[in-house]
């Protein structure tokens, strides 16, 4: 949509503001192809003195919450990015709730969903383990180290 903001820039900060004074998380050195874009985009916010803050994770982090995770069942090629910052929203946080963490091809309500909220793609089989993330995600629920909302949430009655 910003041509790898070499070409677009102004028009990226202007879509920013909505998020105003905010954290972005950039993939910087969680792979290869991700460290191009992530610099690009710390560099146009920067230069254009945007409200927002690009985050980048430690490799060791990375690498350690990947072992971590593979020590309690997950294997797949990658761990999702929304396991990831599962993981860091637990070491930050006192209260953490989920919402939209959902595995499977079908909701509650047997309509077909795909796993990213950017597009319709469904994800690449054997690269995430969704459901063996969502398990483990589960078994933190129901001993209550997080709060997981599954289907609709409720509507404030006031």
């Amino acid at each position: 949509r910003f041509q790898n903001l070499l070409w677009s820039r102004k028009s990226f900060v202007e879509s920013m503001k909505v998020y105003g004074r905010s954290y972005i998380y950039m993939p910087a050195f969680s792979m290869k192809t991700g460290t191009d874009p992530s610099f690009r985009t710390y560099y146009t916010l920067s230069d254009f003195s945007a409200n927002q803050t690009i985050l980048f994770a430690n490799p060791d982090f990375l690498r350690n919450v990947e072992k971590f995770w593979k020590s309690k069942g997950i294997h797949a090629k990658r761990l999702s990015t929304g396991l990831f910052l599962v993981s860091v929203a637990l070491g930050l946080c006192e209260d953490v709730t989920l919402y939209g963490f959902w595995p499977f091809s079908m909701d509650l309500q047997r309509r077909i969903i795909s796993h990213h909220y950017y597009d319709n793609v469904m994800p690449y089989s054997g690269y995430h383990a969704m459901p063996e993330e969502f398990l483990q995600l589960w078994l933190l629920h129901k001993s209550g180290i997080l709060n997981m909302q599954i289907g609709k949430c409720e509507e404030d009655v006031k």
